[in-house]
């Protein structure tokens, strides 16, 4: 769950990781996504692991060459943990992606930046996810202003 929340990444994206997705040096992953102008998984990303997942992924890929969990698995998993947590809203990877998003943009992220890490072609898709209240949007503005 930390991974999803703190990396933005697909479900397929984080269950198809494998070791040589890490750069171990920089502390980041490469990851190959979605589509792209040449075809399937042509498009590169980098992201940075935040100091709470390194330590988790790294661990995990020093010992096995892959992260070794399927998209459903990690689904099923994330809900179990949504009806442990008592939280009555639907919650899926998707949502942890959207609020990995939320949170760049709130902690002041650019839209251009946010939209390389997410994989995004269209900046309009990376718009998708700023969905900021109007106290956050006056907040914002009194602030700058």
């Amino acid at each position: 769950m930390w991974t999803l929340l703190d990396t933005g990444l697909r479900v397929s994206e984080l269950a198809t990781l494998t070791k040589d997705n890490l750069d171990w040096q920089m502390h980041r992953l490469m990851i190959y996504g979605k589509g792209g102008p040449y075809g399937t998984n042509s498009k590169r990303r980098i992201i940075p692991l935040s100091p709470r997942v390194q330590p988790l992924l790294e661990g995990h890929l020093a010992l096995h060459d892959k992260f070794g969990i399927g998209a459903r698995t990690i689904q099923r998993l994330i809900k179990s943990v949504a009806n442990k947590a008592s939280i009555s809203r639907p919650v899926s990877p998707h949502v942890l992606r959207h609020t990995f998003a939320v949170t760049a943009v709130q902690k002041g992220i650019s839209l251009p930046s946010l939209q390389r890490l997410l994989g995004h072609d269209r900046l309009t898709t990376t718009e998708i996810y700023l969905n900021l209240s109007p106290e956050e949007a006056i907040r914002e503005f009194q602030s700058k202003w």
